[in-house]
């Protein structure tokens, strides 16, 4: 999270919107704040400003900052979620299979938005229904890696999965230490980079019949 908050500027107050759109803009807005400023430093007041709506209208759709917040971040895991399950799902090459979905993680890490830092960054993991969120995309990409190992060396399932949270791990930490310091990378770069190295090393569990 940034640690300097109040950064993100209040948009003009604007029309009545279909309920649907006012929430995607709700969300949209507060991902703004949160991003920017962390969830303890972040007031309804905020995102309201942001959202260039009266608290009343926020409270409309989101009865607390916390059910707001957790909205947010269960939108931004399912994100990241499909992105791994497409990128699985993209071929039946297991080569390209970890490239994409190397790049996956890359891409959503990299996304201009930020909303990875809500996902791997959130000042707010000691609360349950915020952690079992942020563990969720662990265990759901990784029992989805987990089906492909399995099925593909006939290793046990808790050493396949034992595998796929390993490689989750790799993309999750590089691509967010990438984010910090690209040093000169760009992001298919170290993707592909991060990518061989798993490669070479999933690789060496051979394929059975």
């Amino acid at each position: 999270m940034s640690e300097e908050p109040g950064l993100v500027a209040p948009r003009p107050r604007g029309g009545r919107l279909p309920r649907r759109a006012r929430r995607a803009q709700l969300l949209e807005s507060a991902l703004e704040v949160f991003v920017a400023n962390g969830y303890h430093a972040t007031g309804m007041d905020d995102i309201a400003d942001r959202a260039g709506v009266s608290k009343p209208v926020l409270y409309q759709h989101f009865p607390g900052k916390q059910e707001l917040y957790l909205a947010l971040l269960e939108t931004s895991c399912d994100a990241i979620i499909a992105s791994c399950r497409r990128a699985l799902e993209s071929t039946e090459d297991n080569k390209q299979r970890v490239a994409a979905t190397m790049s996956a993680f890359y891409e959503y890490v990299g996304s201009e938005s930020g909303a990875f830092r809500l996902v791997f960054e959130s000042d707010l993991t000691n609360e349950p229904a915020v952690r079992a969120q942020i563990d969720r995309v662990t265990i759901d990409c990784a029992e989805m890696i987990t089906d492909v190992i399995r099925d593909d060396t006939g290793l046990p399932t808790t050493a396949a999965n034992l595998l796929a949270v390993s490689l989750v791990g790799m993309a999750q930490v590089s691509a967010r230490f990438w984010t910090d310091d690209p040093g000169g990378l760009g992001r298919d770069e170290a993707s592909a980079l991060v990518a061989g190295l798993a490669w070479r090393g999933i690789a060496g569990y051979p394929k059975h019949d």
